[in-house]
């Protein structure tokens, strides 16, 4: 019988332990301070979902043994951690290092790091969160950051036993193309660092290193209030900088999400067997859950996933599963494991229980 690893993309700002997180949520709770605070906007819709579990810090390792448990259970078995590197310094790393690592259990799960590498502005503020045009931090680094990154991934992540790999290499995936060719200061010199990094690996008794590009479409940009214009890429540019296969972070990211699941549904298995025309690594079936970021704006934001019911997000799960059986594939990614503020999440609410996570149970074990 196929196995399937079912891999969820954690945003880990659900806590305070990291100092300069203050500058956006002076609460002290990370980003459970906007849904909780979530209010009612002028046109009187609000958003008021609330965690079955709690505001719980997500860097405690009891907390994170309890979420593993739950995950594992339910048949989500990688988690892949949007990873922060902003003013030469890593950024939001606790609940990673703190939080899962640490966790008595954290061996029943597998893991590896998206490099968030998008500028931050006062998104994740909602006092100033329509400022979109202000850069906090830059996104983009050099060549000498990058070695930098590159080597502390190799010595804190890749070699742990538990560190998700593809044909025996530490998977990292990559968000934001452009901010990664513009920092390392062209498309040849982006292909240079990676090598770099794949023979550093090698160096450290790796295989060296999968890398996975994160796919855009220039259709739908900023919806997040963080991504910037995205370029539409060459895929044979990807293959030649030497990504070895591809996924998504969003539906949002290439199709109109303001409409039925149902609708959407179709645009993204069209979107799959376009990826798969075009490319000739590999495309990873990617399923979000929903959409909608209106917790943190002040003012009401258009753009509302409807009807993504569980039933309907197992309906989804069930085609990525068919797609990722033709292409002869095995891992799936899920937007995402606790997106709250973006309402694309598997963990329980007070709306749907454990409904979503019961949908990926349901899906693969069918």
């Amino acid at each position: 019988m196929k196995t399937y690893d079912v891999a969820a993309y954690v945003w880990p700002a659900y806590t305070g332990d990291e100092p300069r997180t203050r500058l956006f949520w002076e609460e002290g709770m990370g980003e459970w301070q906007t849904v909780k605070n979530a209010a009612v906007k002028d046109c009187g819709y609000l958003w008021n979902r609330k965690p079955l579990w709690g505001y719980v810090n997500e860097a405690d390792p009891q907390v994170m043994s309890k979420q593993i448990d739950a995950a594992t259970e339910h048949g989500v078995n990688v988690f892949i951690y949007d990873w922060y590197w902003y003013d030469n310094r890593p950024f939001l790393e606790n609940c990673l290092n703190d939080g899962f690592l640490k966790a008595d259990n954290c061996n029943k799960m597998k893991f590896y790091i998206m490099w968030a590498n998008h500028d931050a502005n006062y998104t994740w503020d909602i006092r100033n969160a329509g400022e979109f045009d202000t850069t906090i931090w830059q996104g983009a680094v050099d060549r000498k950051q990058f070695e930098i990154i590159g080597n502390r991934w190799i010595n804190q992540y890749f070699s742990k036993e538990n560190y998700y790999k593809i044909d025996g290499k530490p998977v990292v995936s990559i968000y934001d193309l452009n901010n990664l060719i513009s920092g390392l200061g062209g498309i040849k010199n982006t292909a240079d660092a990676l090598k770099w990094l794949d023979n550093q690996a090698k160096n450290n008794g790796l295989a060296g290193v999968h890398f996975q590009f994160v796919r855009w479409s220039g259709r739908v940009t900023n919806m997040s209030g963080v991504d910037a214009d995205v370029k539409e890429f060459d895929p044979k540019l990807i293959e030649e900088l030497g990504f070895n296969s591809l996924t998504h972070y969003q539906f949002v990211h290439f199709t109109d999400i303001d409409r039925d699941y149902t609708e959407i549904m179709s645009d993204v298995t069209k979107e799959w067997d376009k990826i798969k025309s075009e490319h000739t690594i590999p495309y990873f079936p990617h399923i979000s859950v929903g959409w909608d970021n209106n917790p943190r704006f002040k003012e009401f934001r258009p753009g509302i996933v409807k009807n993504n019911t569980p039933e309907n997000v197992e309906k989804a799960l069930m085609l990525a599963k068919r797609f990722a059986d033709e292409s002869n594939v095995s891992l799936i990614t899920v937007n995402s494991w606790n997106e709250w503020t973006e309402t694309s999440y598997l963990e329980p609410d007070d709306l749907y229980g454990y409904g979503y996570l019961e949908a990926v149970k349901k899906a693969f074990s069918k």
